[in-house]
């Protein structure tokens, strides 16, 4: 199962022009954001990120607890979703009347119908609480390592102990009964509910971020805690039959385990581990997923080809650099990795584009900007190019996307310098910019900007622009 960005809260966040949204996976280099290793052009994305980590935060904490039903063991603990692509036949249930739900669920049959969502697995909340978590703490580590406010640092360690940590609350490490398929006889998880959890590699991420910043928060008991219950995460999707199920299989769920794990292994310190998941990987269904021409034929088969190739890349390049924090050595080589077909990464991303997004998968358009990201500035083609020419063709708005920060360098298309000032100047005499940074105005009608604030470093250099001051003078600007 594959979601497309989904807004947090299912939904009630729709309503903003600047709603929350879930990327498919990524791995961001801890030292990178503790650094601050981005420019200036990168001021609107620390906005948005901070107004993604305010509106998400304002639903949690998420817990296991939370779900309207209870697994086969008894235990609410233990995490629990419905397979989304699975709808009821009750051809052959004999009832004479309508059945209740609680009746279809165990008497009829269940068929697979690719890409098409069964809006009733949303019942079932578990899966959908752990992505938006997984979301937030992510959006709120990165909010506190840009604005130092200890408020973001205390949200994101909080929803860390209500998923993981509270003895009451806590969810138990293993997802024997995730995507269970109902039906006659059924009562265990499928190979696919490996993929619900796919957003430890966020949780990985932040919690190597709160360590590299030595935020007071994350204590050492809240990291021994942790690293506890992802060993026996870890042993889970080692041995579990489900769980090797999932590793093995051919397309972009095979993918998102390696994700998982090698994140995860990262987390825990065991770098060499991590090194050797996403080797395997490479050395492994890596080499059937591309072919020549930049194809994903695993992909391509499935009702939302578009998606599930943006998808799978997503996935792809996080592995690239789970691989790269563990053995920094292997850049900038690795991204070149062949498959068998004498595919890579690139051809892959370069077919996804040139194919174009259908019509009938317009919704899904944008899932692939991150990738086209991520790989122009991996590959040293972050400027001026036919990847930035893209992007300002297909969403001008891109440097105020959450990805642009730690997808640098990366050529705003001159959005900066030419698009934003007039926004920006507009919104400093309002007093409140319309990102969530603020600015005050004294009584002297002089603007006193708060420097430390993203908002404030925007609208500083946009006043610093109209007297001719360029970007590459703004990006070495140091504003410490």
């Amino acid at each position: 199962m594959a979601t497309h960005l989904t807004l947090l809260g299912l939904g009630l966040l729709a309503g903003s022009a600047n709603a929350v949204k879930s990327y498919a996976n990524d791995w961001i280099d801890p030292g990178y954001i503790v650094n601050k290793s981005w420019n200036l052009s990168a001021a609107g994305a620390e906005e948005t990120i901070i107004s993604w980590a305010q509106q998400s935060a304002a639903y949690g904490p998420w817990s296991v607890l939370n779900k309207p039903a209870t697994p086969p063991t008894g235990d609410k603990r233990d995490f629990m979703s419905w397979a989304p692509y699975w709808w009821p036949d009750c051809s052959q249930a004999e009832n004479t009347t309508e059945l209740p739900p609680s009746e279809i669920y165990t008497d009829c049959t269940y068929v697979r119908r690719d890409g098409v969502f069964n809006p009733d697995y949303r019942i079932l909340t578990d899966a959908q609480s752990f992505q938006n978590m997984s979301d937030s703490v992510l959006y709120n580590v990165l909010a506190y390592a840009i604005t130092d406010d200890a408020k973001f640092a205390d949200s994101a360690v909080s929803f860390i102990d209500t998923w993981f940590l509270s003895q009451e609350t806590g969810m138990k490490p293993n997802l024997d009964y995730a995507q269970m398929i109902r039906g006659v006889g059924r009562s265990v998880g499928s190979p696919t509910g490996v993929l619900d959890l796919k957003g430890m590699t966020k949780i990985a991420s932040s919690v190597m971020i709160l360590r590299s910043m030595k935020a007071p928060q994350w204590t050492v008991e809240r990291d021994n805690g942790l690293n506890d219950w992802a060993r026996q995460y870890i042993n889970w999707l080692q041995t579990a039959e489900l769980a090797l199920r999932e590793r093995a299989a051919a397309n972009n769920h095979g993918t998102y385990y390696f994700n998982q794990l090698g994140a995860i292994q990262l987390m825990i310190g065991d770098f060499t581990g991590a090194r050797g998941t996403i080797m395997d990987f490479l050395g492994g269904i890596y080499q059937g997923q591309i072919e020549a021409n930049g194809e994903q034929p695993l992909e391509a088969v499935r009702t939302r080809p578009y998606h599930y190739r943006a998808y799978n890349l997503a996935g792809m390049i996080t592995n690239i650099r789970i691989l790269a924090q563990a053995d920094p050595s292997v850049l900038p080589a690795i991204w070149h990795t062949p498959s068998a077909s004498g595919g890579t990464i690139q051809t892959a991303l370069d077919f996804a584009i040139a194919g174009g997004c259908p019509s009938n998968e317009a919704d899904y358009a944008s899932e692939l900007f991150p990738s086209i990201g991520a790989l122009a500035s991996a590959l040293g083609q972050g400027g001026d190019g036919k990847y930035a020419a893209f992007l300002s063709g297909a969403e001008p708005d891109y440097p105020h996307e959450a990805w642009f920060l730690w997808n640098q360098p990366l050529w705003d298309s001159g959005f900066t310098g030419k698009n934003q000032l007039k926004d920006e100047e507009e919104s400093s005499e309002g007093g409140t910019d319309t990102k969530g940074g603020s600015v005050t105005t004294q009584d002297q009608g002089d603007k006193e900007i708060e420097l430390e604030s993203a908002a404030g470093r925007t609208i500083l250099s946009r006043v610093l622009m109209s007297f001719g001051v360029t970007v590459s003078v703004l990006a070495a600007i140091s504003w410490s």
